[in-house]
């Protein structure tokens, strides 16, 4: 099998940053083996780097591995370049795939904007490892886990790690409607061209000010 395409770096998953080469072996460092450094990456990225959909999601930045690593913040679209860009620069084959998802838990502006609990283009990472891809999702930090009552979503490098469907009260938080697909790469014009459909309001605003985490705990979507 091929893999060199997801090996490479590419525009978004910018693998070859040396920023992103320095945070993948600080991050590694003192793990053996290609699962135990997989495993690593994925906590660190999860962990340090904020879960923010309040970013402009029109800006091309926002969707590269090295600048989410620079901000220290990203949406799901962008972590999920980040791990894929960080697991290449350690040698593992790794791509981005993507899932339309209704999401029951998001903050009362957000909802306002969008009008919509359907989430198009949410994204994973999926990594090649002992023979087989295995999907990962990096997006959800501990601390808004910890806010919101989430679960945090676990990898074990062996099955596939997408979204708990409830919360800890045993609500319904994420449903996956459409599996898209992977890609070396984030498609960033079709992502674009879905998103000014899709959120048009959103888009224009060019993000929102605030802060998420704290918002998505204190107020909830109406019914």
């Amino acid at each position: 099998m091929d893999m060199s395409d997801y090996l490479r770096p590419g525009r978004f998953i910018d693998s070859n940053s040396p920023d992103i080469i320095a945070f993948a072996k600080t991050a590694t460092a003192g793990v053996n083996g290609e699962m135990g450094k997989v495993l690593a990456l994925y906590r660190s990225i999860r962990d340090s780097i904020v879960y923010d959909p309040y970013l402009d999601m029109s800006d091309p930045a926002n969707y590269t591995a090295s600048h989410v690593l620079k901000i220290g913040r990203g949406f799901c679209i962008g972590k999920a370049a980040l791990l894929a860009a960080s697991a290449r620069a350690v040698g593992t084959p790794a791509r981005v795939g993507y899932a339309d998802v209704r999401n029951h838990l998001t903050s009362r502006r957000l909802y306002e904007m969008i009008k919509t609990d359907v989430f198009v283009w949410h994204s994973y990472t999926e990594l090649f490892l002992e023979g087989r891809w295995v999907k990962a999702t990096p997006a959800f930090d501990m601390a808004l886990c910890q806010r919101a009552g989430l679960h945090p979503l676990e990898f074990d490098g062996r099955s596939d790690s997408l979204f708990h469907p409830y919360d800890r009260e045993g609500r319904r938080h994420m449903e996956y409607l459409n599996l898209r697909g992977a890609s070396a790469d984030v498609p960033f014009e079709a992502i674009q061209a879905d998103f000014r459909v899709k959120y048009p309001a959103l888009m224009k605003s060019k993000g929102l000010h605030g802060d998420f985490r704290v918002e998505a705990v204190a107020e909830a979507k109406p019914a």
